[in-house]
């Protein structure tokens, strides 16, 4: 289900597009219809921070959805987090939780964190496992709702796997939702403990010739430190689909602010539903 807009809208934390897509699916073949996907990314994108250190990630999932607007369904993805380095390292959301040994302030008061100072950590996992699901509903053809629930999974990690329930609700072209963090591994102090709220909103526009826009920000405000780690980041995608061969896409993410890494990242994607 993430896939089918090649993690772009998972960027933005929304679910609801592909759940009424899978939903529509499942209208035309039956009352259930079961779908997989495939996918490659040169980046792999979540809420505007890479997850693999701006290295290339393969994904894959399986979705299964029933005519009354639920679904179900799981995805994965390769992740390098401390990307086998011994530098100290900043954010907490860009780098991998488990390696944090401690926390530093700078001269502007934004925290930082420090990273892994022994190489690898060999507590940091290699791989995120997504289970959800959730019911999606139309009111009338220009007016939908969804309510979803997801359990990030990092198998092979430590102390870092953290669920969310949400919803949104999309008019036309725009969609806006809410993601709460309701339970996490991490320390209580820590982001994605419990708490955190998402904020996130994208414009999707079907272009000509089968081309679509994307415009997307989202806003991450944790109930931890102050405020200390909260961000915002926005970005653009515009995809193509190409029947058989699947749809492919250019993005564009960006982080606004400097504790993070801000630089902006352009990436390629591809993903494939059979």
């Amino acid at each position: 289900m993430k896939t089918a807009m090649i993690r772009t809208t998972a960027a933005a934390g929304t679910l609801a597009a592909m759940s009424l897509a899978s939903m529509n699916t499942a209208l035309a073949q039956g009352p259930w219809a079961f779908s997989a996907n495939i996918g490659a990314v040169s980046n792999y994108i979540w809420r505007g921070v890479t997850q693999t250190g701006d290295q290339a990630a393969i994904q894959g999932g399986l979705d299964v959805a029933h005519e009354s607007g639920f679904y179900a369904g799981t995805w994965a993805s390769n992740i390098d987090w401390d990307e086998g380095s011994s530098e100290d390292v900043m954010g907490t959301v860009a780098v991998d939780p488990t390696t944090a040994s401690g926390f530093a302030e700078d001269a502007d008061g934004n925290l930082l964190v420090t990273g892994a100072t022994s190489g690898a950590d060999p507590d940091s996992p290699n791989y995120e496992l997504d289970l959800y699901a959730g019911y999606g509903f139309a009111v009338n053809d220009d007016l939908s709702f969804d309510l979803s629930t997801i359990y990030y999974a990092y198998p092979d990690g430590r102390d870092v796997d953290f669920w969310e329930i949400g919803a949104s609700g999309t008019y036309k072209w725009f969609t806006a939702g809410l993601a709460y963090t309701a339970w996490g591994e991490a320390d209580d102090d820590a982001a994605f403990s419990e708490g955190d709220l998402y904020y996130y909103g994208s414009i999707d526009v079907g272009l000509p010739y089968d081309f679509g826009l994307s415009l997307f920000g989202g806003y991450y405000d944790f109930d931890t430190r102050d405020g200390g780690v909260d961000y915002g980041h926005g970005g653009v995608s515009i995809s193509k689909e190409a029947g058989d061969f699947g749809t492919f896409s250019f993005n564009y993410d960006q982080v606004g602010r400097e504790t993070y890494d801000d630089d902006p990242k352009f990436w390629v994607g591809w993903v494939k539903e059979f």
